[in-house]
């Protein structure tokens, strides 16, 4: 069994939904991860904030960032077990945040 990591690309959505939208998604996300784990392949994973970030570049130059409002976020990721590429495909068909239009969820192995 080899692991890949599924890496959630959307827009950021804060301020732009209600907090009872904002709810139901996680509770979706909690419960997509849940069957995840339920299967005993759930590694880790987490969400990934805006709040104090920064992007460090060439020659140590440090800027704040990256920003919502760029077209597209890295909004987290989860790591899984799977027996092949195609069964971690499977695993991000099922993402919900796959029910926005332009999202997208990128598997890689993790070597």
């Amino acid at each position: 069994m080899e692991e890949f990591i599924l890496i959630f690309r959307h827009e950021n959505a804060t301020g732009k939904v209600s907090p009872e939208q904002m709810q139901a998604w996680m509770k979706q996300q909690m419960d997509w991860v849940g069957s995840i784990a339920a299967q005993n392949k759930f590694v880790s994973g987490t969400g990934l904030l805006f709040d104090d970030a920064r992007v460090v570049g060439y020659n140590g130059l440090v800027t704040n960032g990256p920003f919502g409002d760029i077209k597209e976020t890295l909004g987290g990721y989860i790591v899984v077990k799977a027996e092949s590429v195609d069964e971690a495909v499977a695993f991000a068909k099922g993402a919900p945040v796959l029910q926005g239009e332009g999202n997208t969820v990128e598997v890689r192995k993790i070597a």
